[in-house]
């Protein structure tokens, strides 16, 4: 039996094709019912490799909260996030390196890089107000902090880009390149912010904005290194796209939604036309995450709609319907809507798309 991830590592670094590598899926499943063939339109992801990844994810859960726990009594909170940092990097010397699981591996990432950002900001702060004693500030204190003074958040994420860049370096999970991004976006937008605190919003969401489709541009050039989406990088895509998709689509449509409330009918539908072409640019990409960040807004403007409409009385559960409906529509007709946009878009244009199972 050969596990789909050795094939798909083979494949990744050129040691076979990808037609040998269902060739050799087809020769292991011999006499086993035929199984519909993995599209590129399914946007495979590998998550969880069994009820094994959630057993451990759930001990981990229970062992780094004990530790941070005992930890910020013992030495506050830069020796609670220090502990929990070093511990999530330990315990994925075993459950990354070497059993490859991969839920906790993202736990783990996800763990590491939230403690590191922590017990940063901490000594940051101590070393700022000149203080010898790293004693833990509480949520709110540290919020406040935060806002406050962006030169601890900007310090902060560079120290967590590094660390997770060597983290990247050691244990190569994929989820690794858009946490380093996401700090390194808080720190372009935290020294923009310090440098220039007194802006208008739409400076702010602007700078949000060219974040988001740096880390877009980023995640495409991963996408179109694996159009078939067979290898490690489909998986960095995803998460690059995860990251930029809540950048660009709140830093566009933030400005339009103040206030639910005082939404007007025109900005309702302009919210709208926007969400349509955020969907067409999901499709012809053949990526969710844009979808799934512009649901929120989409729904304030069908809320607005509604209202305006006079159907007061029902206006949550038609938002809700309507947006349910879309979604399911969408889920049903994804593959036969995206073989009909890149039957019209220029060919220049879709050799660098993954192609669809429907598409000749």
């Amino acid at each position: 039996m050969i596990a789909s991830e050795i094939l798909a590592k083979g494949v990744e670094r050129g040691i076979i094709t990808a037609e040998q590598a269902e060739l050799l899926r087809a020769l292991e499943n011999a006499g086993e019912p035929p199984e519909l063939p993995v599209s590129p339109d399914d946007e495979q992801l590998r998550f969880i490799g069994g009820f094994s990844d959630v057993f451990v994810t759930i001990g981990l859960a229970m062992f780094l909260g004990a530790i941070g726990f005992f930890a910020t009594r013992a030495a506050g909170g830069l020796g609670a996030s220090t502990a929990i940092a070093v511990a999530a990097w330990l315990l994925a010397e075993f459950f990354t390196r070497i059993r490859r699981m991969a839920l906790p591996s993202i736990v783990l990432l996800v763990v590491f890089a939230c403690a590191v950002f922590s017990a940063a900001s901490h000594a940051i702060d101590a070393i700022d107000t000149g203080t010898t004693s790293f004693s833990y500030h509480g949520l709110g204190r540290l919020l406040d902090i935060y806002i406050s003074r962006p030169n601890i958040v900007a310090g902060a994420a560079f120290i967590t880009v590094l660390l997770v860049a060597l983290h990247y370096w050691r244990f190569r999970v994929p989820i690794t390149i858009a946490a380093g991004c996401a700090a390194l976006t808080a720190t372009v937008l935290s020294l923009f912010y310090g440098l220039a605190p007194n802006l208008p919003s739409v400076a702010y969401n602007a700078a949000i904005l060219i974040c988001g489709l740096a880390v877009f541009a980023l995640a495409m050039q991963f996408d179109m290194a694996d159009l078939e989406r067979r290898t490690r990088r489909t998986d960095v895509a995803f998460w690059l796209h995860l990251l930029a998709a809540p950048l660009i689509v709140h830093s566009v449509t933030r400005g339009l939604v103040t206030q639910a409330s005082k939404l007007d009918q025109g900005t309702a539908v302009l919210i709208l036309a926007l969400f349509l072409a955020l969907s067409f640019v999901a499709i012809l990409i053949d990526r969710r995450a844009m979808l799934v960040s512009g649901l929120s807004y989409a729904g304030v403007a069908f809320w607005t709609l509604i209202r305006q409409s006079g159907i007061s009385d029902m206006t949550i559960p038609l938002t809700v319907l309507v947006l349910g409906a879309f979604v399911l529509l969408l889920s049903a007709g994804w593959r036969p809507l995206r073989a009909g946009i890149l039957s019209i878009v220029p060919p220049t244009l879709t050799r660098y798309l993954p192609r669809s199972t429907q598409f000749a």
